[in-house]
This record gives C-alpha cells, structure tokens and sequence, in this order.
C-alpha cells in the first residue's frame, strides 16, 4: 500500500495544487462547483455499498463473513457515510448533509435528485447516464465509477474508494475550506461538511481503508498491480472532474 501511494504523488500533487481552488471567487462559482460535485458526493455511496454487499453478510439465514475484521471496518466506514449526525445532531447521511448545506445558498436540488432518482438499474446505467442533461465531464466521472463497479472486482472498487475517494478526500476539501468566507452565514452547513469529511476521512475511514484494500490485495503481485493502475485511473478522473468545473465557472464569468 505504502509503494502504490508513493507512486500515487504526482497524481494527488495535481490534485492538491489545482487551479480550481482560486477559481471559486463568489457564491456564484461555489454554486457551479456544488452543482458538479455532488454527483461525486452520490456516487461514492454506491462505491461503498458494493464493498459492504461484498465483504458482510447480507443474505439469510445469516453466516459470519469470511473476515470479520474487514466487515467490521466496511460497516463502521458505512454507519459514518450513511447515518452520520448534521450539526445539530440529527441523524443525516453525508449525501443528504451535502444537498441540506448547498440549499443554504440557493442551489436548487431538485434537478439533481431527478437525476439520481433515474438511474435505476446497474445494467442499463452507463446509457441512462448519457442521457441526463448534465455536463460531459460529469457523465465522464459517473460513468468510470459505475464501469469500475460493474467489472465487480473487489480489490479493485475497494482501490478506488481508499486511494480515489478517502485518501484524498482531506487533501482536496482542506484548500476549499481555506478558500471559504466562513463569515457568510449562508455557508455555515457546507463549512460543516467539508470539516467533517477532513476530520472522519483523514483520521479513521482513510485508515480504515488501506487496512481493508491491504487485506483484499494481500501478497498478491496481479490484484496489487491492478489495485495501483485503477487507482491512477481515479486519480485521472477527478483531475478532469477538476478541469471541468473549473472550465465551467470560468466560462459561466465570461
């Protein structure tokens, strides 16, 4: 894990250093991101879920899983994602906080749930996506994450969330909070969010994760090179899910 994520660096250093974080300006352009970046927000769950469905039990009658330690972690991981607490302690999952924090300043929701709600099936999903009236570079990045989950290798989808998702995650939320008007009221709830996504990422579900991608990859040469090429490939998908938005609050100024 240690030498996959050495190898990893350049690849987060663009993401660290993208030149997206001094294009939000206003509002306006933390809309735009919002707008976009809420679908990454959505299709993590399910990331996630297919882990869970992989490494618990789920069927019945109910048999112990083939290890215990890693459905202990997956489930943990999950209870944070989908039954978290908002700021004021109601029970919230990390989707619906981000929809609840971007409402505040005025981004309308309701287009972006039509969405979600229509991507019904995992076998039709890759053409339901093509269809939604969202940005290319948005289809592009829902479309890598279903394409990883429906070639159904474990190790891989599990590379994807710890070294494209967890990992990452507080090195790319740290410079967007620092780029926040935190005396802008209407920004509180999103402020909230991203420090809880740097407080639980960083310090228990990246961790978490690399056990869990550890005990799934093993001593095993191919499932560690695979886990090390999809990881890149993540890596690459979010730097052009940067790019487009960046293009696209660049363009929605001019």
């Amino acid at each position: 894990m240690n030498n996959i994520s050495k190898n990893l660096e350049p690849l987060k250093n663009k993401l660290r250093n993208h030149s997206l974080y001094n294009s939000i300006e206003s509002v306006d352009d933390l809309k735009t991101f919002t707008n976009a970046h809420v679908y990454a927000v959505w299709d993590f769950m399910s990331l996630l879920k297919f882990l869970q469905i992989n490494l618990t039990t789920i069927s019945l009658p109910w048999y112990p899983s083939n290890n215990t330690s890693t459905a202990k972690l997956i489930n943990e991981i999950v209870a944070g994602e989908e039954t978290d607490e908002n700021e004021f302690g109601k029970p919230m999952s990390h989707f619906e906080m981000y929809l609840d924090s971007i409402e505040s300043f005025g981004v309308k929701t309701d287009s972006i749930l039509n969405n979600i709600n229509s991507l019904k099936s995992l076998d039709t999903i890759q053409n339901e996506i093509e269809k939604l009236e969202i940005k290319d570079y948005i289809k592009e990045f829902l479309k890598f994450t279903f394409s990883v989950i429906n070639n159904g290798k474990i190790h891989e989808v599990a590379a994807v969330f710890t070294f494209g998702r967890e990992d990452l995650i507080p090195d790319m939320f740290m410079p967007l909070l620092e780029g926040i008007n935190s005396k802008n009221n209407e920004l509180n709830k999103l402020i909230y969010y991203f420090k809880r996504h740097i407080e639980v990422d960083g310090d228990m579900h990246g961790p978490m994760a690399m056990e869990m991608l550890k005990y799934l990859c093993k001593d095993d040469e191919e499932k560690i090179l695979e886990a090390k090429l999809i990881s890149e490939k993540a890596l690459l998908s979010r730097i052009s899910f940067w790019d487009g938005i960046e293009s696209e609050i660049k363009t929605n100024k001019n």
